[in-house]
């Protein structure tokens, strides 16, 4: 008797093909070669961008390695390798499993958003916090252009006060070298020296002006927007699931209904609860991005105009002010030393 409740047993454990024979050594073999062939032409899950947390998948039917015994593993087996062998499916079968359960799970927030490209599906609109965000996004567009005339502006007066100092020295070499023209050279080198020390004065505000505007742009704007990206991900994902639970909803009510609408249920209020969350960041963050704007943007524009109201006023007093009033620290302007643009 104990003989025929073994080999019941060991009859159950033989994989059963679709017809109702008794699988061969050879199938499971073909089996295992088409789970690996899935692996090769599937995507691959290091390099698949998934949206933002999976779009939160159960995990049901993903077999642990451990539980797989084949028919061939029994003791005293005349194969060795069986258990190596046995591990290799097993990784087969729960990497096709997570394929799967990324292709449904992306099915899902696809589907959502072509609905709501046509406008086929709702979608879950706040209105106060995206017209926020659209208008965050124009003003990090409309400050990035600033930023780039800033920039040219810098690179173009750098130029001039090169070519003022190439200048002063020549005229100063020509007034040595020139005894009937000598007061009418040394005039002028000591004016473009002038204008050649008041230059790097007004390119030290500058130069302040657009570091202080990149950071505001490719920092704290930018930091913002990752989370706003985040917060859409998280809204497709919510609609996506609440679309999902009232579809099941409209169904019958039969237990595998009710049993998947649980399931849906839970995966709705996961993606709620993070929707909600990602909103409260997005809403506190755009308060704290629009009062540091205000007082970083007051502060750069009023040292730019002083500076260059200054320096085409030739109010040189002025313009080191200004400098100071922001705590803007140049080189030393002696004339026996590099200019700090030299030293760059």
């Amino acid at each position: 008797m104990s003989e025929g409740i073994m080999s019941k047993a060991a009859t159950m454990e033989i994989p059963i093909s679709s017809n109702g024979v008794s699988g061969a050594l050879n199938e499971d073999e073909s089996l295992e070669q088409d789970l690996q062939q899935v692996m090769v032409s599937g995507p691959n899950l290091n390099e698949t961008s998934i949206v933002s947390g999976g779009y939160g998948g159960t995990t049901e039917g993903i077999i642990p390695t451990g539980s797989l015994k084949g028919p061939l593993s029994q003791p005293g087996s005349s194969h060795p390798s069986m258990t190596s062998e046995e591990l290799s499916r097993g990784l087969a079968v729960e990497k096709f499993d997570l394929v799967k359960k990324w292709g449904i799970n992306t099915y899902k927030c696809t589907k959502q958003l072509i609905s709501e490209r046509f406008g086929r599906g709702s979608r879950t609109v706040d209105l106060e916090l995206e017209t926020q965000i659209e208008l965050l996004r124009d003003t990090k567009h409309k400050y990035e252009g600033v930023l780039q005339l800033a920039r040219s502006m810098t690179a173009h007066f750098y130029n001039l006060v090169q070519t003022q100092r190439a200048l002063g020295d020549a005229f100063s070499d020509l007034s040595q070298k020139s005894p009937e023209l000598q007061e009418e050279f040394g005039y002028n080198a000591e004016t473009q020296k002038l204008l050649c020390k008041n230059g790097e004065t007004l390119l030290g505000a500058v130069n302040f002006f657009v570091s202080s505007i990149n950071t505001l742009i490719n920092k704290t704007m930018e930091d913002t927007l990752m989370t706003v990206k985040q917060y859409e991900t998280a809204r497709l994902e919510y609609d996506a699931y609440r679309a999902d639970l009232e579809e099941l909803s409209l169904g019958p009510r039969d237990a595998a209904t009710l049993c998947r609408m649980e399931i849906a249920q839970q995966n709705f209020q996961i993606h709620r609860n993070k929707y909600e969350k990602l909103r409260g960041d997005v809403t506190i963050k755009l308060r704290f991005l629009q009062e540091n704007k205000v007082k970083v943007m007051h502060k750069q524009l009023l040292l730019f105009h002083n500076a260059i109201s200054s320096y085409f006023a030739g109010n040189q007093q002025q313009l080191e002010a200004s400098l100071q009033q922001f705590n803007i620290k140049l080189s030393s302007a002696a004339s026996d030393k590099p200019s700090w643009l030299e030293e760059q």
